[in-house]
Parts: structure tokens; sequence; C-alpha cells
């Protein structure tokens, strides 16, 4: 997870009752709850709040809206129900709102094809039609063959409900292993799909929120992460330790699936596993939070043997390739911008290590075989670049493509010669390059034509000081005859977190910005991936406030170098830039004139009881442990706008999921009572809660267009 498409990178609401069965054991009772009625001062809806306190590591802790975490609550119902029709009513009204409407439908709806998947002769592949909602799955027999359409989610459902998570063939093509998701959420089944036949299978596998289908050569089965449902025994927020990689024999009832690996039993952990694409190698990783990952693997020729650690209990991620008999390891162990090794299996032993690809100065992100060589995707000042290195490690040769552009490594069989190449720039939609691993001659293969020109736009890196002088790298984005008087409007967009990289991209709802005349900025902060696990050590636990720092000093860089000022500037981010942009928010609101908040946890006190929460308390920290909960009580930005009181904020909009089960829909719900009852400003608090939604959002383009034409509506209105 060290790049994201934006976002993040990176399930349902599950607050519950006051006390869950696994709240930490140091978060007393409440001591009183009593409903206080609270006259609106403003036109939204009025929230109940009610005076609970409870006391953690010694400190009185008010929560005034935990009743907002009970989402089957009819009173919860009512009020999400009122917050978002006044939400959407306000932004109906809104100045230019349906133009903007207009102009983003014309740059969402294209046409445009994936790159394609070659199993034996048949071609998997994407395409997004110019007239369609969502994204269909073609094969075809041979290069040039006939096209049939595999999987069809427009037509799964008719209010578009129903999704398609991932898909996986099998290696001769015969089969392809599916997931549905209802409602975009995390939560999906898994069925089978008969290629030739044009048929599910009566395979039906459930429980896999998780899962990714590894299949046997033969295609008689495959390997998934399997995850038990809710119950008595298994709170949501424990689900993940309780996960197991389990085998499907074709035609078999998975219910009576074989365990492969057991559960950790430890819900800060994700498990997973595979097998080697010649079938004799059974692998299993077990990652702690996005800090350290341990790996294990068994000979599948032996059924009766047992696990071999590869490496376990050290404080660095591992990334296990294998091909020909031989363990290709990447890590940062050691070497913070990582390093490639080759291993025996059959001398695993940490001391037989051989470093075949050392650390360089920049920052290796992805290791995979293709056409019988290495294939190293790397960032440079969070931009991509490809090298080509034999089997051995010895560098072959730089696959050339333009720079400042992002790169999703070369996708292809490990021994065929032909790669295709994802590539993309913020002024550049995706371009698919088809390419030779020998030569490194790259073609273009198809590209997607919007109807924009975006040679009028500039992409320019600057780096500034933060807080304590760390030198950050930025991108920014605007027009050639942008002024630089202090009155663009700008966004400024960030993540900082997870070892997730913000790299070039091109966005079609950015274009429009930029063509309406904005400046949109995207800092390189710390917790993400662009410099190492050390950039991103430098980001979590104890230090995450350096985040919250950077993001604060591009804001002053902007305002200082006159792009914009705190009059016309705004800060947009999503998830743990949800948190980012909540938690600079309530720390500097004289900063910022608008806030767009979505699908963000915002309680760091109580984020681990719900969603996929215990998984990020490596990166977060924890509330029973007391030096982490002090940092965290610091800066969580419903702490601080609960015990801040009265004040004035700049204009937020919270942009929520209904069926968000990774991040609890209730941060938002929360933040968004507490700013309302603490506004003393004029600006607006709107809460927009997104239908058949996940915590990547909806899947159809008409809710996407919808969405973006409320933010930017939004925006222009109060920055112009």
């Amino acid at each position: 997870m060290r790049k994201v498409a934006v976002l993040i990178v990176a399930a349902t609401a599950c607050g519950g009752p006051a006390k869950l069965p696994h709240e930490p054991t140091k978060l007393t009772e409440p001591v009183h709850s009593l409903e206080v009625s609270m006259p609106p001062a403003h036109p939204w809806p009025a929230t109940r709040k009610d005076t609970l306190v409870e006391t953690i590591h010694g400190r009185q802790i008010a929560d005034p809206y935990r009743w907002l975490e009970d989402e089957h609550s009819p009173d919860v119902q009512a009020w999400m129900t009122a917050q978002d029709n006044f939400a959407r009513a306000e932004l109906a009204k809104l100045p230019g709102r349906d133009e903007l409407a207009a102009r983003i439908k014309q740059l969402l709806y294209y046409d445009a094809i994936g790159a394609p998947l070659h199993r034996k002769g048949r071609y998997f592949y994407t395409r997004k039609h110019v007239d369609k909602e969502k994204t269909i799955v073609y094969w075809k027999q041979g290069e040039h063959g006939e096209e049939h359409v595999l999987f069809d989610p427009n037509a799964w459902s008719t209010d578009g409900s129903k999704g398609l998570h991932g898909w996986w063939p099998t290696l001769d093509g015969k089969y392809v292993a599916y997931t549905i998701s209802e409602h975009n959420s995390d939560e999906t089944v898994m069925h089978v799909f008969d290629v030739v036949a044009g048929k599910d299978l009566a395979d039906v596998i459930e429980g896999t929120k998780y899962a990714a289908a590894s299949w046997t050569p033969d295609g008689h089965g495959f390997y998934y992460t399997w995850v038990p449902p809710v119950g008595d025994a298994v709170s949501i927020a424990e689900r993940p330790g309780f996960a197991e990689v389990r085998f499907h024999p074709l035609g078999g009832d998975s219910s009576k699936d074989p365990v492969v690996h057991e559960a950790t039993h430890d819900a800060k952990t994700f498990i997973g596993g595979g097998i080697s694409r010649d079938g004799h190698w059974l692998t299993a990783g077990i990652q702690h939070g996005w800090n350290s990952s341990d790996l294990y693997f068994k000979d599948a020729r032996k059924p009766a043997s047992g696990w071999t650690p590869l490496v376990a209990g050290v404080d660095a991620n591992f990334d296990l390739t294998i091909w020909r008999d031989r363990f290709y390891v990447m890590t940062n162990d050691g070497a913070p911008r990582y390093r490639v090794f080759a291993v025996d299996p059959k001398h695993p032993d940490r001391a037989g290590w051989k470093e075949i690809v050392p650390q360089s100065d920049a920052t290796l992100e992805s290791l995979s075989v293709v056409g019988e060589h290495l294939v190293l995707t790397y960032l440079r000042n969070a931009a991509n670049e490809i090298a080509i290195h034999d089997l051995d490690g010895k560098f072959v040769h730089k696959i050339e493509l333009p720079p400042l552009g992002t790169a999703g490594g070369i996708s292809g069989n490990p021994d065929e010669d032909t790669g295709y190449i994802s590539y993309t720039s913020f002024t550049e939609p995706q371009v698919i390059y088809k390419t030779s691993i020998k030569t490194g001659k790259v073609d273009p293969w198809s590209k997607i034509e919007l109807p924009i020109d975006t040679s009028s736009f500039v992409t320019e890196q600057v780096f500034y000081p933060s807080k304590d002088g760390t030198k950050i790298s930025m991108f920014l984005l605007h027009r050639k005859d942008a002024k630089r008087d202090g009155t663009n409007p700008t966004i400024l967009y960030g993540y900082g977190g997870f070892n997730v990289s913000m790299t070039p991209a091109f966005a079609s709802s950015r274009a429009m910005w930029l063509e309406r005349g904005g400046v949109y900025a995207i800092p390189n902060l710390r917790g993400g991936g662009e410099y190492g696990e050390d950039w991103h050590k430098a980001g979590m636990l104890l230090a995450k406030q350096n985040v919250f720092d950077d993001f604060i000093a591009a804001a002053e860089y902007l305002a200082r170098e006159r792009w914009t000022s705190p009059a016309h500037l705004a800060i947009s981010g999503g998830s743990n830039g949800g948190l980012l942009t909540g938690a600079v928010l309530v720390q500097r609101p004289e900063l910022f004139k608008a806030v767009i908040c979505a699908v963000p946890l915002l309680d760091m006190l109580r984020f681990q009881l719900s969603g996929s929460g215990k998984t990020w308390v490596p990166e977060y920290g924890s509330a029973d442990d007391a030096e982490q909960f002090a940092a965290l009580y610091a800066y969580s930005p419903y702490r601080v706008a609960v015990d801040g009181g009265p004040r004035s904020y700049p204009a937020v909009l919270f942009d929520s999921a209904d069926h968000d089960d990774r991040v609890d829909p209730a941060h938002a719900r929360k933040l968004a009572a507490a700013l309302q009852a603490a506004q003393t400003g004029q600006a607006p608090v709107l809460l927009r809660i997104e239908r058949n939604s996940g915590h990547g959002g909806a899947d159809m383009v008409k809710s996407q267009v919808e969405r973006v034409a409320d933010q930017f509506a939004f925006l222009f209105a109060l920055l112009r």
C-alpha cells in the first residue's frame, strides 16, 4: 500500500452501544447520561447532546455524541436522513452547480480499455464505456478474436447496488473466480465462472472480505483468505485476527474447505497466502499493520510438511516473489528505501540470503518477474522509474517513459516477453504502453481521450520547510497564465500515512478545477512512502503530529508565495486524509476557508472499536496505552472540537458513505455534530451521505458526477 490512486489510498458502521464487548479495559462505564436540549443557532437540523463522561488513564472524557455511533438506532437513522437532506438541499442551491455537473459528466463518461491479462491464448481485460455506469470485463480467444462479455455489473441490480470487487482467472483461462460486493462495501461473496460455458459454477464462498484467489496450476482449486461472520465470539473489530488461509477444491462445499494456515488471533494483523505458479511452494504472510511482516512457506508437493518461517519477528516489511524455485525478497530491513535478496528455499536461513539489488538513492516500490527478468519500480521524488534486471540482479536497462508520472510497474507473465505499462501524469490521462522486456521498446497500446485541452496546465514540484525544518516536496498544478496575487482558489490535498505515496495521476475533477482557474497542491507528507520507511515512521504513532505540521506548513507556503491566501484556500482529504483535514481544521481553522473531509476517522480514542480499526493500531497507537493515549488525545479532531467549545470554524463538507465497513461513518457523524454545536461563525457545516457507497465511494459514474459537482460548487462558492 505504498501508492494511492486517490483516495487513498486505502465497512458497516459499528459503533454499537455505549459499551462494546471488546472495548479497552481502561475505559470505565459512563458515570451518567442525561439528554440536554440544545436549541439550534444555525439552520441545520438540531442534534441531541448528552452529558456522558468516562475516565481514561485518570482523565475525565466527555463524549456527548456517543449515541450517534449506533447507526441502527431509529434516532440515528432519523438524524442521518435530516442531515443528508439538509446538506443536499443547500448544495443544490449553489450557483453554477448544474453547470459544473454537466462539465464533469463530459469528463467522467468516456471509453477506455485496460491492459490485457494473457492466459494460454485467452485474453481478459476491462473496458469502460461512455454510455455505461460500470466497467465491464471481457475475454477473447487470441489477440484479435471475437470479444465476449465476461462480467457486466451494470446488469446485476436495478439500483446499481451490486458491484464487481475482484477477479482472478486460472492459468489456462478456463475458470475465473470473482467477488461481488453489495453497496460497494469491502464485504464480498466469491463465485466461480466457467468461461467457455458462460455460466457460474455451484461454488459460492462467503467471508471473502480480504480474499484473492490463488489458483493451483491445474485449475482444480484455489487458496484464499476467509474471515468469519460477526457473532458472539467475534466482533466486527476482531475479525481480521480470526482470518484463515483456506483451500477451496472446485465443486466442493465451501463450508468444509480445509484450513491451510490458522488464524493469528491478533486483530492487529492481516493474513494472506497463495501458491507459486508452478505449484511447488505454498506461502503465507502475516502483516503487522503497515510496519512489518512475517513470511512462512511449505512444500505443497508434500502435504504433510509443516510451515517453515522465512522471516518472523523482524521490525521490517518483506515482500516475496517466487520464480523457478527461487525466492526473491524485497525488504526495508537495514535499507529504508528497500533492497532485494535471492533466497534458496532449501537453505532459507537469513545467513544464506544473497543481496542481488542493493538499496539505491530512489525508493524501491515494487518487484515482479516478467519475461524472465526482474521488474523493479522505483520512486524518485515521488515519480516513477522502471528498471529491468536479470534474475541474478544485474541491471539490464531502464524503460523510457515520460517524466514526472506514475507507472504501475509492468503487468505480464513471468515466462513471456510482452508486458504492459499503465502510465499517467497530472496532465496525461491513462496511457497503456506495450513493451518488450528484452529490448525495452515501448509503444502506445491504448489511450484515454477526453474533451479537455491540458496543454495549458503546468505541473511544478516545489520544496518547502516544515515546522521542524524538514524539507517537504509538493506538486503544484495550475494554468500557465495563473497569477501569484494571493487570490487563486486553491485546493490543498493530502494523505500522510500507511506508507502510501502521493504520485502524479490524472483526475478529471482536478482538470476541471484547473480549467476554471484553480490551483491544486499535493504535498508528500511524512507518514507516506515516497522517501522510504524512515519517512513513513516519521509520521506514525507518537510522531503523527509531524504529518499535520507538514500540511500546515504547506498552507503557509502557498500563502507566503502568493499562490493563494486563507480566504481562497480549501483543504481536502479522505480516509487517513480525512483524519489529516480534521486535525488541521481544529488546530488551525484560521488558515482555511473551506474543508472537504471524506470517509474520515476522527475519534482517535475509539477508532479501534469498529470497522478495520484494530489493524491500524500499529500505525496510530491505541488509547489502551497511556503514552499513546496522550498523543491521540492531543490531536483527535473530535476530542479537540468537544473540549474546545464555541469557536469560529471554516465551512466544512463531510463526505460520508452509507455502507463504509472499513472506517465507521460514525466518525463523520460525531465530528459534524460537534462542529455544528461549536460553530460561532456563519460558515456551514454539512454532512452529505453517499448512497450505495463503501469506503472507496460509489462505483456508478452518475454518483461520482453528483459528488464532484457538490464538492466543487461548495468550494467555488466560498473561494472565489
